[in-house]
Parts: C-alpha cells; sequence; structure tokens
C-alpha cells in the first residue's frame, strides 16, 4: 500500500490552510493539527514557527522594555528560525521521495524548491493578514488605511504568482521535465561547534580571522 501522492498538493490548499491558521493563531490561538500526513504536520510546523518569528521580530523591536528582554527575543527568533529551515528541508525531502527518479535528460535545474516556495507562500500569508488588520484600525488616518489596503492588494497578486510558481514546478517535475535540488541551510550561528563567538566563550580560544581554522 502506497502513502499519499506528496507532489499533488495543491497551491490553493496550502493557501487555505495557511489563511486559516493566521487568523486563528492571532486571534482564539492555533497549534498543530492532529489526524495529518507528514508533509502537512510538516508544512503546518514551518508555518507554526514562522507566524512564532512574526511575534518575536514585532517584540523585539521594542524600545521601552528592559535589554534582557529584547535578548529573550532574539534568543527565540534564533531558535523558530532554525525550526522554520528544518521544516522546510524535511518538505522537500517528502516531495523528493515522492517523486522518485523521473527527471528526464535535459530536465531543468529549478533553482529554488517547493519546499522553499511554500515557506515564502507562508510568509506572504502573515503579511495580507497583518496589513488588512491595519486597514480596520480606527486609531489611524484613512492615508494609512489606503497606503495598508494597497500594499494587500499588492501582495495577494504577488502570492498568487508565486503559487503558480509553486503549482508549475511540482506538475513539471512530475512530467520529468523539471527537477530541483536537496540544500540545506547550515545554519552556523545555532552551532556552538561552528560559531566561533561561541567557541571563544568555550574552553578553547576561538582562531583570530584570517587564519586557518582548526
Amino acid at each position: 500500500m502506497t502513502g499519499p501522492d506528496h507532489s499533488a498538493i495543491l497551491s490553493v490548499e496550502v493557501a487555505a490552510f495557511h489563511d486559516e491558521a493566521v487568523a486563528a493563531f492571532f486571534g482564539a490561538g492555533w497549534d498543530l493539527p492532529g489526524g495529518v500526513d507528514a508533509l502537512w504536520r510538516a508544512l503546518a510546523d514551518n508555518h507554526r514557527h514562522n507566524m512564532l518569528l512574526w511575534r518575536e521580530e514585532d517584540l523585539s523591536r521594542r524600545r521601552h522594555v528592559p535589554d534582557a528582554a529584547i535578548a529573550a527575543n532574539k534568543r527565540a527568533i534564533d531558535r523558530y528560525n532554525q525550526a522554520r529551515n528544518d521544516a522546510v528541508e524535511r518538505m522537500d525531502d517528502l516531495f523528493a521521495a515522492a517523486l522518485g527518479d523521473r527527471a528526464r535528460p535535459g530536465a531543468r535545474q529549478n533553482s529554488e524548491t517547493p519546499g522553499s516556495i511554500i515557506d515564502r507562500l507562508s510568509i506572504a500569508s502573515l503579511k495580507i493578514y497583518h496589513l488588512g488588520w491595519q486597514t480596520l484600525r480606527a486609531d489611524v488616518d484613512d492615508a494609512h488605511r489606503e497606503a495598508c489596503g494597497a500594499r494587500q492588494r499588492r501582495m495577494s497578486l504577488q502570492r498568487s504568482v508565486l503559487a503558480g510558481c509553486l503549482d508549475a514546478l511540482l506538475a513539471e517535475c512530475r512530467e520529468g521535465t523539471a527537477r530541483f535540488g536537496l540544500y540545506r541551510q547550515f545554519k552556523m550561528y545555532n552551532d556552538p561547534r561552528l560559531n566561533m563567538a561561541l567557541v571563544a566563550e568555550g574552553e578553547r580560544p576561538a582562531p583570530a580571522l584570517g587564519t586557518a581554522p582548526p
């Protein structure tokens, strides 16, 4: 018995899920849904961490709180960004497994992966939601609301174009006329073995810049 064909996912499904989750997260609250397959769990995990990142990025710009509060925001941003990227990589692994080796000779190499496009769709949904919220504010003038409404319409158009790119890439990959690579981000700043500022805080001194690594 074979599992679901992850390569058959449609951008309209992804966008609807993103929008519903954003409205719930910034309203009554939202968490990962249960009973979904591995791709949708990775997709939901990516989206959840993008929403958490949005909140922490806003909080990290505060000016009238103790420095320790901003430091906590920045550390949370690092954790959530790592988790967001890990979820992108999981999505791409699942897409690659579902597609198998279908690429024909001469198939074009796409520079962006399905997972990275879905990540961008997630961020677009956050911008669309928050720009829409700005148009409802009573404490700003009409010019502010109109400017945000125009930006929201532009962002919605950009998301539509990006969604079409996801559908086209997956269709071409199923046909064997396109392929994508499995990229790894290797976020060095989160790794105490690779971030030389963190190494310097440990037992071994960090090598001087420009010298060969140990």
